[in-house]
């Protein structure tokens, strides 16, 4: 099989991983309380197990992520961790307690640590330039799967049997439908899944290199593409010493040269440049893990991760509470609405795919952050205290939502792609578990801010308005550094990469 064909069947089941975990989110979320009900458990443990799962995925992301870049694989990690969510999920069908169900999130979040890895890969899989192409699609795909779980809940509530010793109701039949579909996807991966080698970016490492040369006349090694020059410098390179090959060239540019480079034909090792470039570079290689992360465009990347995750969170717990106290919406009408977020969500990653082939990053998350902003003043103008009637309240709402939604996508997109670009290639699996696991800790913080404080709106917004103004400065006095490594960093590093 070819290489083009492995990476698409790869990207397609990388796509249905995120899809399932999508699927999953949006299947059990809206029964697991009253599930717990039926247990006798205590409201405090619907905030235990909604936590739970996203608390052992903050602490296996790092870890599937240095295990990543240690083998360069992924392969294995995936199919280790789907088996957490098997079983996991098995668990939440089994029930029997409240602990057993708490125990079932803890084991299936594990599963989610994967994605640290998968992100390394598709890090070291795609050119500079298609990255934020590619992470648009896969996290689109993930809303895709939250858009279509509600639908699957349609069926399920039907189920009212036995099996074995278990009995299959509107409760348990999600754990048992995930862990089918968990299955499924373990055997997807083996068929259809490969451990592909970093041939795109080679590629693009290439093609910078390239540039580099012709930029600088003293390179003189020479593309094999380039024919005019072939006849000119053939002789010399079969001569086979790197300094003949500068020689040639200078005596082109520059004949009055020509004794000086006689004279000193391994001249150019000993230039200043070359050990200047080289020096530039080491620390970044003997840099600690500690110095990688504490630098301010990383700081600033993973400030926005965390504040952006942790303000939607925090509005996702806020809006149930006020749609039914506003409103009087039921479960069927959060549905609709939920449904609706995600139509403009998966537009919104659309638009920013095309986008990103547009603009750099850095604008996509300067814009992003301007909309999540606009969103904020409005939720702390309007939502905090509703006033009017029904009709202005109701419209109140339905702009907040949009605004907060719309901006989502931009910022998700921007900083991971900025992300994978402004860490080290090496640790990419490490570097995106770690920020995978800063986004684990907002979704843990953010329900727990606003379930304190509904009933103090304007504190609950103000703060987190007061977040989003903190990040957006930061941006701007970052903007600068917000760039991919120059192109001598990139191609040094590709010298050392394996």
């Amino acid at each position: 099989m070819d290489y083009r064909r492995k990476k698409n069947l790869t990207f397609f089941t990388i796509g249905l991983i995120f899809l399932l975990s999508g699927v999953e989110y949006a299947v059990i979320l809206p029964t697991i309380w009253r599930y717990l009900q039926t247990l006798e458990a205590a409201p405090y443990c619907l905030g235990l197990a909604l936590s739970a799962f996203s608390l052992t995925g903050l602490l296996t992301g790092p870890l599937f992520g240095y295990w990543s870049d240690k083998t360069r694989t992924t392969k294995k990690i995936i199919l280790f961790a789907n088996v957490f969510e098997m079983i996991g999920n098995f668990m939440y069908f089994m029930g029997y307690s409240k602990w057993l169900l708490l125990s079932s999130r803890l084991v299936a979040g594990i599963g989610t640590g994967a994605g640290s890895a998968i992100f390394g890969l598709l890090t070291r899989s795609t050119a500079p330039e298609d990255r934020a192409t590619a992470f648009a699609a896969v996290m689109a795909c993930r809303q895709a799967g939250l858009l279509i779980g509600p639908a699957f809940n349609i069926f399920l509530r039907l189920c009212d049997f036995k099996l074995g010793p278990f009995v299959v109701n509107k409760y348990t039949a999600p754990g048992l439908f995930m862990c089918l579909l968990w299955t499924l996807i373990q055997l997807a991966v083996i068929f259809m899944y490969w451990d592909l080698p970093p041939l795109e970016k080679e590629k693009a490492k290439d093609r910078l290199r390239g540039q580099s040369k012709d930029k600088e006349d003293e390179q003189g090694l020479v593309e094999e593409d380039n024919d005019e020059e072939k006849p000119l410098m053939g002789s010399q390179e079969i001569g086979g010493s790197y300094g003949s090959v500068v020689v040639s060239n200078t005596t082109m540019s520059d004949p009055s040269a020509t004794s000086n480079a006689t004279l000193n034909p391994i001249s150019p090792p000993l230039s200043p440049e070359p050990p200047e470039t080289h020096e530039s570079s080491s620390p970044s290689k003997t840099s600690s893990i500690s110095r990688e992360f504490l630098r301010e465009e990383v700081a600033v990347l993973l400030a926005a991760q965390f504040i952006t995750l942790f303000n939607q969170t925090a509005l996702e717990t806020m809006v149930t509470p006020m749609t039914q106290k506003y409103f009087g919406y039921s479960e069927l009408e959060n549905s609709v609405m939920y449904s609706l977020c995600g139509v403009e969500v998966i537009a919104g990653f659309l638009f920013v795919r095309w986008l990103s082939q547009r603009v750099t990053e850095r604008v996509i998350l300067a814009i992003g952050l301007t909309i999540c902003n606009i969103s904020g003043v409005w939720c702390l103008i309007f939502l905090a205290n509703p006033l009017g009637g029904f009709p202005w309240k109701l419209t109140e709402f339905v702009i907040g939502v949009f605004l907060q939604v719309l901006g989502l996508p931009f910022v998700a997109v921007a900083q991971v792609s900025l992300f994978s670009k402004v860490t080290s290639e090496k640790t990419q699996g490490f570097s995106q578990g770690v920020r995978r696991s800063v986004g684990g800790l907002a979704t843990i913080l953010g329900p727990l801010w606003a379930g304190g404080l509904t009933d103090n709106m304007y504190i609950m917004m103000g703060v987190m308005m007061g977040l989003l103004a903190l990040v957006t400065i930061m941006l701007a006095f970052s903007y600068d550094r917000m760039l991919a490594p120059a192109v001598e960093e990139q191609v040094d590093d590709s010298d050392n990469v394996g």
